[in-house]
């Protein structure tokens, strides 16, 4: 059965950072192909994974609006859409990627969530594994472009504002009854030891810390080289972090 990796929390939390440390971990690991969905409007786990250029669902959304009245007799626009999608899809040595990005005109992102769900209904379950990087906030939930998923990741960086955010998308989740097997935090940026203070407050919303990836310089520089997170060395903080928190998972 595939297995479905959803990320989610605050802007600025470290959603992609995560997001990109366990496509590492799956690709080294073996566990590839996996299906790699962008699905934050910004568009930055593509920089993240060190991939550029690339056309996203939004751009050829655009593209369709305009040559709306050139399609071929009988070709509706879903049709033709669906066979774009072989040239915006991106294919990686252990993964295949696709950014949703956003399209220009009004309405255009309500479309690329229909699109998303779409796409993830008939692609998702030709991979072992699917890790889709979601916008900050909890519109992707009211929108149900994140409906079903074996690990929901919370992610907060070390503060209670994170942690309420993060508690906001949880009680959503629960609201609207997605198809979530489990959910929990991932806390980023962690001086030292997690504080108590942050996992009270977890704990009285009534959810659990999955994990937690320490402060790292080497984040850091690696954005500011425009390196990709995939290549992080194995000795690395965060990457033994995720390493042990996607296995304790995996092993459930």
């Amino acid at each position: 059965m595939p297995f479905h990796i959803a990320v989610s929390g605050k802007g600025g939390t470290g959603k992609t950072t995560l997001s990109a440390v366990i496509l590492r971990y799956l690709i080294r690991s073996g566990k590839g192909p996996a299906l790699v969905i962008d699905a934050d409007a910004d568009g930055n786990l593509a920089q993240a994974l060190g991939l550029n250029g690339m056309q996203t669902v939004g751009e050829i959304l655009d593209e369709i609006e305009k040559k709306a009245s050139q399609l071929p007799p009988g070709v509706s626009k879903d049709a033709w859409l669906e066979g774009k999608m072989a040239e915006v899809m991106v294919e990686e040595k252990g993964f295949d990627f696709l950014s949703m990005g956003r399209g220009e005109g009004p309405g255009c992102y309500c479309y690329v969530n229909t699109v998303l769900r779409r796409i993830m209904d008939n692609l998702e379950n030709n991979y072992p594994y699917s890790l889709m990087d979601n916008a900050a906030g909890m519109e992707h939930l009211s929108r149900r472009t994140t409906r079903a998923a074996d690990v929901l990741f919370l992610v907060s960086d070390h503060s209670l504002k994170g942690v309420q955010s993060g508690a906001r998308i949880a009680e959503l989740a629960q609201e609207l009854k997605l198809d979530i097997k489990q959910m929990g935090f991932v806390i980023n940026r962690v001086p030292g030891e997690i504080d108590p203070v942050i996992r009270h407050k977890v704990e009285e919303k009534g959810l659990k810390i999955i994990g937690s990836m320490p402060e790292d310089k080497q984040i850091g520089q690696f954005d500011l080289a425009g390196k990709s997170l995939l290549e992080l060395p194995e000795d690395n903080n965060v990457t033994q972090a995720v390493r042990e928190m996607v296995e304790k998972i995996l092993a459930n």
